[in-house]
């Protein structure tokens, strides 16, 4: 009987070896119950390794992990039971209709021959099929064909959904519908979200756990992490005057913690004029120096013809964690794995 107070997925120190090739290394994290968990990495990162060993397709070479409070390893045939898994691409039979596949796979699923019309039904309606319930799989578009495949992945009404890639090759309406679809299970349901793409994990995901090189180098929500790396969060500065002296004027200024010149490619709006310099100024976390920045450089002579205030993005953060030898401590504030140089 699973304990509510567990978490629903809990991975611990997995690894994963194909030969030589280490795929994955103690990768640590948990997901607690109701919650949607971004898997988040670059393409080779290791996320599939770890979806795969959660849904009891790869052995894992060394670590465990739980789903339910099953084993995967010990106990797979009880944690299939409680799992549903859309890989990155959908497992479908092309001939069948949607509804005869969901059928079928209610079955094979174990669901009980009395309860299979009210599962499929509600798979249905939730992943919004009705119009397609008796359509040939085959000639549905892609972003249907994803649809199916979450179908088949609920219709048993598991606790815990894993995602690999789920909107994948789909077009922008279609990714919104797959969003908000994957959006609508949580709460009745634990998902880990596996995926390269930012905005799938800032508009879909409470929290984030971050790999590279097959180590997780982060696990936090998006917002702590923004804030516990600050670099990118500070002032955009755009001033009549040279930049070095300018420079020398505010690395002083209690609060600064970096300046730097803006290159072209990455200022924000900012509109390259003659005789202009562009800065930014990066501030420690949790202070706001802005006013102290204007008056050193209107005291000082400086032109000042524009500050706007930036934050870190999630984008700066992935860049920054996934280029660089660092890691993050979770909110447990248990230390992670340390990145391979």
């Amino acid at each position: 009987m699973y304990d509510s107070s567990r978490p629903m997925i809990e991975v611990d120190h997995l690894s994963k070896t194909y030969g030589s090739t280490q795929a994955i290394t103690d990768v640590t994290f948990n997901v607690e119950p109701g919650e949607i968990l971004g898997f988040l990495g670059p393409n080779g990162a290791g996320k599939t390794t770890t979806m795969r060993i959660l849904a009891g397709y790869l052995p894992a070479t060394s670590g465990t992990a739980r789903i339910a409070g099953f084993d995967v390893h010990e106990q797979s045939l009880l944690v299939r039971q409680r799992i549903g898994y859309l890989p990155e691409t959908p497992p479908l039979y092309p001939e069948m209709t949607v509804e005869g596949f969901l059928y079928f796979v209610a079955r094979i699923k174990g669901v009980s021959a009395g309860d299979r019309k009210t599962k499929v039904t509600a798979a249905i309606e939730r992943c919004n099929l009705q119009d397609k319930r008796h359509v040939i799989i085959r000639k549905l578009s892609k972003g249907y064909r994803q649809r199916v495949g979450i179908a088949q992945a609920i219709v048993h009404d598991p606790p815990a959904i894993i995602l690999d890639e789920p909107t994948v090759g789909l077009d922008p309406r279609q990714i919104i519908e797959v969003r908000n679809l994957i959006k609508s299970l949580a709460g009745t349901h634990t998902i880990i979200l596996s995926t390269h793409i930012l905005p799938e994990v800032s508009m879909t995901c409470s929290r984030v756990a971050i790999i590279k090189s097959g180590k997780v180098v982060a696990t936090n929500t998006p917002e702590q992490l923004m804030t516990q790396l600050t670099s990118g969060s500070g002032y955009e500065l755009e001033i009549g005057g040279e930049a070095n002296l300018a420079k020398q004027v505010l690395q002083n200024l209690p609060g600064v913690s970096q300046i730097e010149s803006i290159p072209l490619a990455a200022m924000h709006g900012l509109s390259p004029k003659e005789n202009r310099a562009y800065l930014r100024v990066i501030s420690h976390s949790g202070t706001e120096p802005g006013k102290e920045i204007a008056a050193a450089l209107l005291r000082s002579g400086f032109d000042l013809y524009e500050m706007r205030r930036v934050s870190a993005t999630l984008e700066d953060v992935f860049l920054q964690l996934t280029t660089e030898e660092k890691t993050v401590e979770s909110e447990t504030n248990s230390a992670v794995n340390e990145e391979a140089a």
